[in-house]
């Protein structure tokens, strides 16, 4: 099934504009240098760096599903005069296997964009790597703030980043009776490290006692940490890490008994998350800087026919791979016979795109320029999408 809109190219130095280009989903507008376009025709690949197993392989499989349904849409829509192959670089979701899989990704030549990396850690090692190649890395879900920081050529970030994140976490707490303690614990990962960062910086400058605590993903027993956040008598608990460290840490304070606000963030914002701690993480809340696809009216359709696809709901980050790698296929057709790793990326640096999600555009960082962060709680076993913080902390 393909979803067709009517598409606009402006190209800059041609004085050419393109109109009723259909697309696989969008209106994209963006600017490349170049000569004029040929016939186009041959095979391009778009690779996905992320967790393909692993711990975390539930989120990895999320954003790839998007992306592959992005592509076979595609294919199959008869609207391209060239085929868009699939190219997976797994990364574990971890620091350590981050060189490898980048590298399998620069070392074909056939690809010409990368949807990620996933998580922030691999972003970091990956990110340099990709733009010694000239390759676009467009990450539509890593969220360490100082990713766009270190002056990384490629990279750039198509989700709101952890400062969005960290502040409505604040903001969301700030707003609930009675919390006047809270404690915010890291995983350790930069992912981690870079949020609770963020929200105690955010928890404190609105007044809020904040007891800062590392625990980190690989912990055996959770156990002493749960009894010192018990022991603490803090009124809320901020864990900034993983659905890995997450699932054992819940069933562990549900045991010492817990009984304040659990809040995570995007890490831990997976179905996995409740598969591993059943009733422990009733009541948690989660944040994320993705909509649930499924409950949005703009990416029903996209939900419909992605379950069609593989007989389960769209998850964390679907969607907003889906939108990344369509911005991805419709720059590549922008650019006709002049496609190249250098002229897909400035052609996607300059690009605005608005697709099922969100608009997609980067500042001269490579910053997205969008910091929407929604809420999801766990209820009755199941993750409740409650809609976006802002409205939500506003009462």
């Amino acid at each position: 099934m393909t979803a067709s809109l009517q598409g606009v190219f402006h190209v800059l130095n041609k004085s050419i504009v393109r109109l009723a280009i259909p697309v696989a989903i969008g209106a994209l507008a963006l600017t490349a240098c170049g000569s004029d376009e040929g016939d186009g025709g041959g095979a391009y690949k778009i690779a996905y760096q992320g967790p393909l197993s692993g711990t975390n392989v539930a989120l990895g499989e999320n954003m790839q599903n998007g992306i592959q349904l992005a592509i076979d849409e595609a294919n199959e829509s008869g609207e391209y005069d060239f085929e868009i192959e699939y190219f997976a670089a797994d990364d574990r979701g971890a620091e350590g296997d981050a060189t490898t899989a980048a590298q399998t990704a620069i070392d074909d030549a056939d690809v010409m964009a990368v949807v990620g990396p996933a998580f922030s850690g691999p972003a970091n090692i990956s990110a340099p790597l990709y733009g010694q190649a000239g390759l676009a890395a467009v990450s539509s879900s890593a969220t360490l703030p100082a990713l766009t920081e270190q002056g990384f050529q490629t990279f750039l970030r198509a989700v709101p980043n952890d400062n969005a994140q960290g502040l409505a976490m604040s903001d969301f707490l700030v707003g609930q009776d009675g919390v006047e303690n809270v404690m915010v614990i890291s995983d350790s990962t930069p992912y981690g490290e870079g949020l609770s960062d963020v929200a105690q910086s955010e928890l404190e400058g609105a007044g809020v006692t904040v007891e800062r605590e590392t625990v980190p993903a690989d912990t055996v027993d959770y156990g002493s940490a749960a009894r010192t956040v018990v022991d603490s008598g803090v009124d809320a608990l901020i864990y900034a890490g993983y659905y890995e460290g997450l699932a054992p840490f819940a069933t562990r304070l549900a045991e010492a008994g817990f009984d304040g606000i659990g809040i995570s963030g995007d890490g831990s914002n997976d179905d996995e998350l409740i598969n591993l701690a059943g009733d422990s993480v009733e009541g948690w809340y989660l944040t994320c800087p993705c909509t649930d696809a499924a409950e949005e009216q703009a990416t029903a359709e996209f939900a419909e026919r992605y379950e069609a696809a593989y007989d389960t709901p769209p998850g964390t980050y679907s969607a907003e791979s889906y939108d990344v790698a369509n911005m991805i296929i419709e720059t590549i057709a922008g650019l006709g016979d002049d496609v190249s790793r250098q002229a897909v990326y400035e052609a996607l640096a300059g690009a605005e795109y608005e697709g099922l999600t969100k608009t997609f555009a980067f500042d001269e960082n490579g910053e997205f320029t969008n910091t929407a962060i929604f809420m999801y709680q766990v209820e009755g076993g199941q993750r409740g999408y409650l809609g976006p913080v802002e409205e939500l902390a506003a009462g």
